[in-house]
């Protein structure tokens, strides 16, 4: 199936792996690439040459186009820039909008510019600033979201850019591609269908939880980080909503430690990234470093199997996923049943 996505970043089809933090590693970007959709390395939670091994260990498991997901406001995002052009990574993600220089500095490098937004504005500032095409998240996505829902929100973008609008937020099934393809979309992304594969490193007992969720047990909450973040209601998450300020602080402070250990950054670059993840609202010291709770709670969950002790990020479509296929089972189920969907358009209009 082709489309202004694959002919763009030439992939066999119009989906996308998006790049999670902790869950998107070599071994599920290579074999969502090899499957033929576009599989995307999340380096948030690598330093530099983690980075540097995740993209050399997927460029030895497939021949296939894969991207990586920057951290535009990151003190090293010039460093991991200048690796992803050294080492020929076909796409460049942003979770938040680069400037008009880094996408200028990508694309003159040839590097297709992709970043992810969640709302008409800022889908329409960097297609002006020159981004090769967007990534747009509805309020059903995981992690951090926002609060409108995907069909209202794909349309909007879509009539605002010229470039190709890839929509991101309850998409699972060869159904919601056809939607999304109706509504003008060049492809779909999906976070928590590609995590819940036999290809994904989350440990089982994460999955296990992911899958005997139903979608009420699916919640959006401000408590880990200051941010709407959507993810499965558990019991630390209960705790979390339950907190006051001073124990906030307090366990801020210490997963503010642990991540400073693990990334090497010192307390005043981590004050400076937790501010610009802010985006410059009026926030508690509390809430700055709260920023650092996202990615060892995460962790927690995602690499040690600990669910009671992590946060579990997800989207409103975990409640509806029922089994682990490959990915390449996975991409091939989905492409056959939007084929179908498809060729039974016109008998569903005639009738």
């Amino acid at each position: 199936m082709e489309t202004a996505l694959t002919r763009l970043v030439g992939v066999r089809h119009p989906l996308v792996q998006t790049g999670m933090g902790w869950v998107a590693g070599p071994r599920l970007v290579s074999a969502a690439a090899h499957a033929g959709a576009l599989g995307i390395l999340a380096s948030a939670t690598m330093t530099v040459e983690q980075l540097r091994a995740a993209v050399r260990e997927v460029k030895s498991r497939t021949d296939a186009p894969f991207g990586v997901n920057l951290r535009a406001d990151a003190g090293d995002a010039a460093e991991r820039v200048r690796l992803v052009v050294a080492e020929g990574v076909r796409v460049a993600s942003f979770a938040l909008a680069p400037s008009r220089e880094l996408i200028a500095r990508l694309k003159d490098a040839g590097v297709v510019v992709i970043p992810s937004v969640g709302a008409r504005r800022h889908a329409e500032k960097v297609a002006a600033w020159g981004a090769d095409a967007v990534i747009v998240q509805g309020g059903e996505g995981g992690g951090h979201t926002g609060n409108v829902a995907t069909t209202v929100l794909l349309p909007q973008v879509v009539d605002a850019v010229d470039i190709p609008v890839i929509a991101a937020g309850g998409f699972f099934d060869g159904r919601g591609l056809v939607a999304a393809l109706a509504y003008g979309a060049a492809g779909v992304a999906m976070g928590t269908r590609f995590l819940l594969t036999s290809d994904s490193t989350v440990p089982p007992a994460v999955q296990a939880r992911y899958l005997a969720a139903a979608v009420k047990d699916i919640t959006v909450t401000t408590k880990v980080d200051g941010l709407p973040h959507r993810m499965l209601r558990s019991e630390l998450v209960e705790t979390l909503e339950r907190s006051g300020r001073a124990t906030a602080l307090l366990r801020a402070v210490r997963h503010a430690a642990s991540f400073r250990k693990l990334s090497g950054l010192s307390w005043p670059q981590m004050v400076r990234d937790g501010l610009a993840m802010r985006h410059g609202k009026d926030l508690s010291w509390s809430q700055v470093l709260l920023a650092a709770n996202t990615p060892m709670l995460l962790k927690a969950s995602m690499v040690e199997g600990r669910t009671d002790l992590g946060v579990m990020a997800s989207g409103q479509v975990a409640g509806v996923i029922e089994d682990l296929p490959s990915c390449a089972e996975l991409v091939d189920r989905i492409m056959a049943e939007a084929r179908r969907s498809l060729a039974g358009l016109p008998a569903t209009v005639a009738g």
